[in-house]
């Protein structure tokens, strides 16, 4: 695979990409081209496809708020081509199928440019099944008007609109990355999260009964008309406690940390730390894990509307029946709390505990593999940091100045401390989901907004105060 890799570099080096900035970004640039990669997103999510009959299913209904894009939209494909791509590539890098070097040079054009290539590739196969599988229609009216009635064309329009959408979010994330804070994935992630959760909270529209679906108003409508507080509140209630407790719980542990004390070698008294957070490598992870899922229940949902049922059956999106439901995640109460009156599947409990005991075993493991996954893909394992560590100019006191000593200093810490925020994550994952949240975002969904927020917060204090030093942006390598 390495000497077929070397004689595509030529190829994978040619990929269409958004060119680097060549020098210092300031960091009011980076807000302001953050800032305008968010208003586009938000146009393109009010964009509609052309021709998409209204009655068309979305297949990722249960997965909006982790796939960031919105139904319907041009954007109906979200970040799911690119996490799909890197859950593949994570895996296969994890097997040792393909060996890279991250840190070489060749190696980081070999891996960017596979990316991208699966990332196209990934976009094509998911958009695919969406039109021939039943699940974005064609409006016989508009094929009527402007093909004649041919619904094919209009579905090959459909395909093109969605792959063009798959392709503007890839390149929206890019220029994020390279020339904004953050990343462009964590960024959609938030814009789509914070929408519904705001929605979740002000919205004063009735759904379920007489009273608004949002918090605030659904409070005073139902203290003025002096109806039964727990009926009509108590599961909103739930919701609310839960969305703090899960707030404050990942604020908490996102500021536990382990800190290797540092010093620079030629700058006397220049001292620094190396944080080992035990949330390592991030929740980002949960969103491999939940996208996996997605992925599963987008086979069995393509094979029950052409009549396959052997794996189970659905009702519109959602799984009610054999493999595909136990396999299904637990996204509300509703889903496992059989003796209230929202509760409709009609599973007996060991059936229902089976299925979060499912839950449980394919986020916790799944948590603690893709952390391990994602760690060494990003070049966050013990021996690329004691090489990012060693070109700063640092060591740790008391130890010799080695690479190879570096890094079994941090093996006492990273791997353990990966796997057991992959682990934490992936139980806060399910726990949130039993309990539900404020808005229509899944607890995954709310773990995946607050990490992403306090991380992004970390990154502007860090950019802010190289902005003030910027003797600071070369010292740790910034430049």
């Amino acid at each position: 695979m390495g000497e077929l890799l070397d004689r595509w570099e030529p190829i994978l080096a040619r990929m269409p990409a958004v060119r680097g900035p060549e020098g210092h970004i300031h960091f009011k640039n980076k807000l302001a081209w953050t800032a305008a990669i968010l208003v586009i997103y938000f146009i393109l999510t009010n964009i509609n496809v052309f021709g998409l009959d209204p009655s068309s299913q979305d297949i990722f209904e249960y997965y909006r708020a982790l796939l960031a894009g919105a139904s319907g939209s041009i954007i109906h494909l979200g970040i799911g081509p690119i996490v799909t791509a890197s859950i593949v590539l994570q895996l296969l890098k994890g097997a040792e199928l393909i060996k890279i070097d991250t840190s070489d040079p060749h190696g980081q054009i070999q891996y960017m440019g596979l990316q991208k290539v699966m990332i196209f590739a990934m976009i094509v196969i998911e958009a695919i099944p969406m039109v021939l599988g039943g699940f974005l229609l064609p409006d016989p009216g508009v094929a009527m008007a402007i093909f004649g009635g041919n619904t094919a064309l209009l579905s090959l329009l459909i395909f093109i609109q969605v792959c063009i959408g798959g392709l503007l979010i890839v390149f929206m994330d890019e220029v994020v990355t390279k020339w904004g804070v953050g990343s462009g994935v964590g960024l959609f992630i938030i814009a789509g999260i914070s929408q519904a959760l705001v929605n979740g909270f002000i919205n004063w529209a009735p759904v379920n009964d007489m009273y608004p679906v949002g918090l605030i108003p659904r409070f005073f409508a139902i203290l003025f008309d002096g109806a039964n507080f727990l009926q009509y509140y108590g599961s909103e209630l739930i919701a609310l406690i839960t969305t703090i407790t899960i707030f404050l719980i990942i604020v908490y542990f996102e500021s536990t940390r382990v800190e290797i004390p540092l010093a620079h070698t030629q700058v006397r008294g220049a001292r620094a730390r190396f944080p080992v957070k035990l949330i390592y490598a991030s929740v980002l992870p949960m969103i491999l894990v939940r996208v996996l899922q997605a992925n599963v229940q987008m086979v069995g949902l393509f094979l029950n509307n052409v009549g396959i049922t052997i794996f189970g059956t659905f009702d519109g999106s959602a799984p009610v029946s054999g493999l595909m439901w136990y396999l299904a995640p637990v996204n509300t109460p509703s889903d496992w709390m059989w003796w209230t009156a929202s509760y409709v599947s009609g599973h007996v409990p060991w059936q229902i505990f089976l299925r979060i005991g499912i839950d449980c075993f394919v986020m916790i493991a799944g948590g603690a593999l893709f952390a391990l996954f994602w760690v060494k893909t990003a070049g966050l394992d013990s021996a690329s940091v004691a090489r990012q560590i060693q070109r700063s100019g640092m060591s740790i006191p008391g130890y010799r100045r080695s690479p190879l000593v570096l890094e079994k200093v941090l093996d006492r810490y990273i791997p353990r401390v990966t796997v057991i925020g992959g682990i934490f994550v992936g139980l806060m994952s399910v726990i949130a989901n039993l309990f539900g949240v404020v808005g229509a975002v899944s607890g995954t969904g709310l773990l995946l907004t607050v990490s992403i927020t306090y991380r992004l917060y970390e990154e502007i204090a860090s950019q802010q105060i190289m902005e003030m030093y910027p003797f600071m942006r070369s010292f740790f390598g910034k430049e």
